[in-house]
């Protein structure tokens, strides 16, 4: 979709070309028209009398029509005649005389030309206004007026778009047009089949409302689009308007917010009103969020507030008296939690359309869409990128084919193959690999033994995260991984928890065991351990001492205390050392048990710096827990080439 043509940058560049052009021209004009080389001015028929009796007078220029005459001073006398004016040398040093009778005029200078004090030249001219003298006059206020617009325009750019100062509160949406070639439809929208459903019924009545008005039905006057990041949401909503092929308006809640008082609400009275102009059409409104926050929840505190008042405004025009009959609104947010709560009431936005991240089978479809423009190998498995990218959005799906093309142009391949797409799986969720990090023997022993406790207990424990491959490769920052490929769980137990902390908390385990200290490559498997304890604890009700319970409150944005005493937190922090304590002991143990196959695993990991599941296998045998994911990817060889990471070892010095 494109602007309207009317909104085009190349005219708004063109006017200000012009503008500064001619500012440089009067400038020019006013600065360089008179070079100083000239003297002028005025001077009473007295002074005119006394200037020619003394020979002050070079020539004379009369202008019978006007009543006037140019008197030119002799060069060295222009100082007896302009006095301190007269600093330097001039050229032609000129005086304007009124004459009142040229019979008079014609006889005195005769008189003086016959004593001998006047020798010049007397001319007679026709002065008439011409177009310059008119210029002449008028320019300088010209050149004020377009000053002026300039500052204007100016002024206006940063505070209500390209329409000036007094265009401040107009709305700043861009506006779709109807009709448009290469417009968004719902086959560039991949999965989230019960979101396309619901908004497909937008679509059906924008095209066709008799059929739902002869039954009494009424279309939601507005469907908020909810969901994390990258899921899809602004392009659904283009999507629905691609289908529905109605103009819309699209702009961010961050247009409306200004610091001038009454600008907010200006501009949304401007839209439905051009919306109203233009129905039926589409208003969608991305990060709402921005403007829709609950009231008196304002961290600045007091004071009249310009944000809630363009909220309020944006209440009324959704369901106040007027009708907006034709005008439907759609809304993007990821922070349904802290929006007001009179916003998502039913006759505003009738509709929450939630858009999750997608399962595999979605993945496939969005990848289908993805790598319709990627020239392709045959190696290329769609079913096996799904696999190999649980908990990806999207733009991150997006990100990967794009990435896949450029590594693959990079290394100056006719088409993207297989291994181009595992390494952009591995460069965008790993980090960039670090070739150069140099690191001791010491160093190395220490990174191999921590990974390798990692994998020996995800190898041992019932409900961890199946391992695909154990690296000691540096990237980013961290300076080595334990790749897997999570189970897509819709919920997770209390066990499976516990083993996950257990298996994280490996790599400690092993530092203490068997190098007989401990280092800070274990600093982001501590954060995440503690994280995930005090959420079983505090959220989820999970402690044995305080089962049952949970002190978290999505509506308490900017609470200032915590919903628990001071002797719960004691209870709170002591139930989380408990839990990690018992996890990490376990995790000891289980290590003491498979002692010799954990050297044989941090050995093979010194030597190859890459292993796989395959490998683990060898040493250990089948794993007693195996899974369906693990039973794919086994009759697929070459889908431990990658996985998400979920773990890395950040060096943090301390």
């Amino acid at each position: 979709m494109a602007d309207n043509k009317n909104n085009k940058p190349g005219n708004g560049f063109r006017i200000t070309s012009i503008i500064y052009i001619l500012l440089f021209i009067g400038f020019g004009y006013i600065l360089f028209k008179d070079d100083g080389s000239e003297l002028s001015g005025e001077a009473s028929y007295t002074d005119f009398k006394e200037y020619m009796e003394k020979g002050y007078v070079s020539d004379l220029v009369i202008y019978p029509n006007m009543n006037t005459m140019d008197m030119y001073i002799k060069p060295d006398s222009a100082k007896y005649v302009f006095g301190n004016r007269a600093t330097q040398p001039q050229i032609k040093p000129m005086l304007t005389v009124g004459v009142g009778s040229l019979d008079n005029l014609q006889e005195f200078i005769d008189q003086t030309e016959q004593s001998g004090t006047f020798t010049g030249k007397v001319e007679y001219r026709k002065r008439s206004h011409t177009f310059t003298d008119i210029l002449i006059s008028v320019f300088p206020f010209v050149l004020i007026i377009v000053f002026w617009i300039l500052i204007t325009r100016r002024m206006g750019g940063g505070a209500g778009g390209g329409g000036g100062v007094f265009n401040v509160g107009k709305s700043k949406a861009r506006v779709y047009e109807k009709g448009q070639s290469d417009r968004v439809t719902f086959k560039d929208v991949a999965g989230q089949a019960e979101a396309k459903t619901e908004v497909e019924e937008i679509v059906e009545f924008l095209k066709n409302p008799k059929k739902y008005t002869d039954l009494g039905g009424k279309i939601p006057k507005g469907a908020l689009l909810v969901g994390p990041p990258g899921t899809g949401k602004t392009l659904l909503a283009k999507a629905v308007a691609g289908e529905a092929d109605v103009p819309f308006f699209s702009l961010s809640g961050s247009d409306f917010v200004e610091m001038f008082v009454g600008v907010g609400a200006s501009r949304v009275r401007d839209l439905f009103r051009q919306a109203k102009e233009k129905s039926p059409c589409i208003i969608f409104i991305d990060e709402i969020d921005a403007v829709g926050r609950a009231r008196g929840k304002n961290p600045a505190m007091g004071g009249n507030d310009e944000r809630e008042n363009t909220l309020n405004q944006l209440l009324t025009e959704m369901d106040g008296f007027g009708t907006n009959s034709g005008v439907i609104i759609l809304a993007a947010t990821n922070r349904v939690d802290i929006l007001d709560k009179a916003l998502l009431r039913a006759g505003r936005f009738d509709r929450q359309i939630h858009l999750d991240l997608p399962d595999l089978n979605e993945r496939k479809e969005v990848f289908g869409v993805h790598l319709r423009n990627i020239k392709l190998s045959k190696d290329v498995d769609v079913d096996l990128l799904a696999r190999q990218t649980p908990g990806f959005s999207g733009a991150d799906i997006a990100n990967v084919c794009n990435e896949a093309a450029l590594i693959a142009a990079r290394h100056n391949k006719k088409k993207v193959e297989k291994d181009d797409f595992l390494a952009a799986v591995d460069r965008i969720v790993g980090g960039l690999e670090k070739k150069t990090k140099v690191m001791t023997a010491e160093e190395k022993r220490t990174i191999a033994l921590h990974e390798a406790g990692h994998a020996t207990l995800s190898w041992f424990l019932e409900y961890a995260n199946p391992l695909i491959k154990v690296t000691i490769v540096p990237r980013g920052r961290a300076l080595g991984a334990a790749w897997y490929l999570p189970e897509e769980r819709q919920i997770t137990t209390k066990e499976q928890m516990l083993d996950e902390m257990c298996a994280t908390l490996g790599g400690r385990a092993a530092e203490e065991l068997f190098i007989g200290h401990i280092s800070t490559g274990a600093m982001n498997d501590l954060e995440r351990v503690t994280k995930q304890a005090y959420g079983m604890i505090a959220y989820a009700g999970m402690g044995d001492r305080l089962p049952n319970l949970c002190y978290y409150s999505s509506t308490d944005e900017y609470a200032f205390q915590k919903p628990y005493s001071d002797k719960t937190a004691e209870l709170i922090d002591e139930e989380v050392k408990t839990l990690i304590a018992q996890q990490y002991e376990r995790g000891k143990q289980i290590l003491l048990e498979h002692q010799e196959g954990h050297h044989q695993l941090a050995q093979l990991l010194i030597e190859r710096e890459v292993i796989m599941a395959e490998d683990v296998e060898k040493i250990f045998g089948k794993r007693p827990w195996a899974s369906r994911s693990e039973e794919i990817l086994r009759d697929d060889k070459t889908a431990p080439e990658n996985a998400p990471v979920v773990e890395n070892k950040d060096k943090v010095e301390p």
